[in-house]
């Protein structure tokens, strides 16, 4: 796979992981008025069940593509890949912390 692709496909990764956390905490933000007051059984089985799903969807698109690279022979282009995925996503969190500092 050619650096570039590896680039975008770490670019789209990163975005989706972000997009992902953007919807759970609209979905947090919003859960008191979708559920009423979480002081049952199933508020706490609610947020551990979102807990595991959200690693297991931030862990396909952080580690998927570069597991099945690794697993097919291509370790270096897996690495890679992961590492950019990486690197966009430290890009990704000081952007979004720069932009809470500059609404504050």
């Amino acid at each position: 796979m050619p650096n570039k692709k590896l680039v975008l496909v770490s670019i789209l990764n990163s975005l989706g992981a972000l997009a992902y956390i953007v919807l759970v905490v609209l979905f947090l933000n919003n859960a008191q008025s979708i559920f009423g007051k979480a002081d049952n059984f199933f508020a706490g089985v609610i947020m551990l069940t979102l807990f595991v799903l959200s690693a297991l969807i931030t862990s396909l698109l952080i580690l998927g593509r570069p597991a099945m690279l690794y697993f097919d022979g291509q370790k270096k282009q897996g690495v890679e890949l992961l590492l950019y995925t990486v690197l966009i996503l430290v890009i990704l969190f000081a952007l979004v912390v720069l932009a809470y500092l500059g609404l504050r």
